[in-house]
């Protein structure tokens, strides 16, 4: 019995399936077995699957002999699972390096939940992953395992089956399977995170979540986004079926379902032309049918409620229009009030540099004032102990002040006192580069500490990997290095690279 089943669905997507399967395959954690379940697929995919199960004995290959989706494929792929755990993956998807090994461990350290719900990026065509927004909400602080009523903010994720590790045991005590048709991860995660009697967090991105740029049946306008509704009277009738859960999540389930809908309404690619006044019609009827009196709504999603329960496509294009006119409104009063803002801290800045630079200040930041620290925090540190005679200020937002000890001024970026600091200290102390309209007077001191050991291409070397520098302007980058007085150094490797990497006058200190 593996302690791992992978159970991957594939139809049609022969140029993602090798990164998928290999990303399982290639774990550092080997006690696993991998089923790749061909859902009557009109490409490749079945002979890849079947490659991969010739040449290691931990796939299985199921073929289906016609298409049933991709909820039924993965029901077929649990009727061969033998691990203690289900893991569901998309096969556009792929397993983060040793996520099987983070997982396996998060199960012991939680005494084997019911559930594991863990973190995923998106991955986009142009090399860029985002962690998801709502990475918080799988803090491993605190008590685990849990039930849903301890934290029910989990139910902000997003509501997919490949997020999660299923203790096979529990899904088949409980006889959970996928429903058909689109939507279809809906009416099974709702059931199981609420029947869980044990769930556990990893805050650890575990899956890379292809955003792929054409062919992804959510940015596709089709009508089988009305099978939304089919989903989430599955999920109702789930808790008509079970009285003791719905006093707690019908209310819960209820705002999830209309926030569900208005979603789908709002995106303009989802629901083809000509049909969105169908659309509402069906979710105000669903609206009337589940609500729960005396709900309460957000006051941010108020108005969507209110055009789910209205159900007017009229009205709602009055509004939206409405919005947009306000919406479009607002951001021109805020740009003028940021342009104006803006220009008074310049002429402000440029007086300040036409007074005497201040001997007797420094001022500190890292990370683009994101608290104290690094090796701008030690020299900060440093030179209030044997220059007392200096006084120090560090660059830092408000949400990092507990870290800046209480002897050291603090100082709000993009404030009149930061402009002043940076126009009229006669120490400038960065392990990244200051705002680049910084203007390096004579008599003034800038040292850049770096952070870390470049084991990675830096500076000048980006130049030949576009996809990496991202329309890195060299010219400016190379202007920020030019202020630079002294650069420390941990070890010749980094005095080297930098050396070649931000060429200039500046004078290298290898302290260590």
């Amino acid at each position: 019995m593996p302690r791992f089943s992978v159970i991957v669905p594939v139809y049609k997507v022969r140029a993602y399936l090798h990164a998928c399967l290999e990303s399982v395959l290639d774990q550092s954690f080997t006690d696993i077995e991998l089923i790749a379940v061909d859902d009557c697929s009109p490409d490749a995919c079945g002979a890849i699957i079947d490659e991969f199960a010739a040449r290691d004995s931990r796939v299985k290959s199921v073929h289906l002999a016609e298409n049933v989706g991709l909820g039924r494929a993965r029901n077929a792929g649990m009727e061969h699972a033998s691990g203690d755990y289900l893991i569901f993956l998309d096969s556009d998807d792929t397993l983060t390096p040793d996520a099987l090994h983070a997982i396996s461990d998060r199960l012991k350290e939680t005494d084997e939940p019911d559930v594991l719900v863990y973190d995923y990026a998106r991955s986009y065509w142009s090399g860029e992953t985002v962690r998801n927004q709502f990475t918080g909400l799988l803090t491993e602080e605190g008590k685990a395992p849990f039930q849903l009523s301890d934290r029910p903010a989990l139910l902000r994720l997003l509501m997919v089956a490949w997020n999660k590790a299923y203790r096979r045991e529990f899904i088949e005590r409980e006889g959970f399977v996928f429903p058909p048709g689109l939507y279809e991860d809906t009416p099974w995660t709702y059931p199981v995170l609420m029947k869980a009697g044990t769930i556990a967090t990893l805050d650890r991105v575990c899956v890379h979540y292809r955003q792929r740029r054409q062919g992804s049946i959510l940015g596709t306008a089709t009508r089988r986004h009305f099978e939304i509704f089919d989903q989430y009277e599955r999920v109702f009738a789930f808790l008509d079926a079970h009285p003791e859960l719905s006093a707690l999540w019908r209310p819960v389930l209820f705002r999830r379902m209309v926030d569900h809908y208005s979603t789908i309404f709002i995106k303009r690619n989802r629901l083809p032309r000509g049909s969105r006044p169908a659309f509402l019609r069906k979710a105000r009827t669903h609206y009337r049918r589940y609500r729960v009196p005396g709900a309460r709504v957000q006051t941010r999603t108020r108005l969507r409620h209110t055009l789910v329960r209205l159900g007017s496509h009229r009205t709602y294009r009055t509004l939206w229009t409405a919005m947009r006119v306000r919406s479009r409104a607002r951001r021109y009063a805020v740009t003028a009030r940021r342009k104006v803002r803006g220009a008074a801290l310049q002429f402000h800045y440029r007086i300040q540099l036409r007074l005497p630079v201040r001997a007797d200040r420094a001022v500190f930041s890292s990370y683009w004032g994101r608290g104290y620290g690094c090796n701008p925090g030690a020299l900060e540190a440093a030179v209030r102990e044997h220059a007392p005679h200096i006084r120090t200020a560090w660059i830092t937002d408000s949400r990092h002040d507990h870290s800046v000890p209480t002897a050291t001024a603090r100082i709000r970026p993009g404030t009149a006192a930061y402009w002043t600091a940076l126009a009229r200290s006669k120490y400038l102390v960065n392990n990244v580069n200051f705002d680049r309209r910084l203007v390096k007077r004579p008599g003034q001191i800038m040292i850049q500490t770096q952070h870390g050991t470049p084991l990675k291409l830096m500076g000048l070397d980006l130049q030949d990997r576009p996809a990496a520098a991202r329309g890195t302007d060299f010219g400016a980058l190379l202007k920020n290095v030019d202020k630079w007085d002294y650069v420390l150094s941990a070890n010749r490797h980094s005095t080297l690279v930098w050396e070649r990497v931000y060429p200039a006058a500046y004078t290298t200190l290898e302290y260590g």
